[in-house]
């Protein structure tokens, strides 16, 4: 087994039901592609050209509004792929939001045509969509909740108690994760410090009281 077979297996042991001869043809061909952090995966009305295995790295998918705004509908990390991509392999449709590499990031990329092979004939492959369909449906609903029925405040307080403290952050990319202006989201942060919640520094941002923080984030 190659290096490159045992990271795929590693991530995507689902593939094992696969046999071995139909993943070797595929790997003959293969190729790791390594992303920068800040590289453009994919974008909107862009076509999908193959559905990718993330071996490394993150991706965060958003959707802009045309003045700018952008709303993270989702991230993908290694051993995860993308529904969005998913959706427009089976649909016959193209992207309508963008992939931007988090983090420098590695991605083995399954042409369309082997997609649907494996999609029809191998049913670990083709659960293995439908859980992700069913997960990123969950994520999405409870996005949709949030962002319908919880205040700003209260949206940022929850993104941040779900973040390993000390955040390495700046104020921008937590407004981006919010989908609104970094001035807002900076002068919340500054009330949240005031309360006596969080510490700021420069692109850092420290949970001293999380406690405090998750009880305000469900009131």
């Amino acid at each position: 087994m190659t290096d490159l077979s045992a990271r795929l297996l590693q991530h995507y042991p689902m593939l094992r039901d696969i046999p071995e001869a139909e993943r070797a043809t595929f790997l003959t061909g293969a190729r790791v592609v390594t992303l920068p952090a800040g590289t453009v995966v994919f974008d909107e009305h862009q076509a999908c050209q193959g559905f990718p295995l993330l071996l490394s790295g993150a991706i965060r998918v958003i959707k802009s509004s045309a003045n700018g705004r952008e709303l993270q509908l989702y991230r993908v990390v290694a051993g995860e792929s993308c529904i969005l991509t998913s959706s427009c392999l089976l649909g016959h449709t193209r992207y309508l939001a963008r992939g931007i590499a988090e983090q420098d990031s590695e991605i083995l990329l399954l042409p369309a045509v082997a997609f649907y092979q494996w999609f029809g004939q191998h049913a670990a492959f083709r659960d293995y969509v439908f859980k992700l369909f069913s997960e990123r449906l969950t994520d999405l609903m409870e996005l949709i909740s949030a962002v319908a029925f919880q205040k700003l405040d209260q949206r940022l307080a929850v993104l941040l108690i779900h973040k390993a403290s000390p955040i390495h952050t700046t104020h921008q990319a937590l407004a981006d994760e919010l989908g609104c202006a970094r001035e807002i989201v900076s002068r919340l942060l500054k009330a949240f410090a005031e309360q006596g919640w969080v510490k700021l520094g420069r692109e850092l941002v420290e949970l001293t009281n999380p406690v405090a923080l998750k009880k305000f984030s469900t009131l």
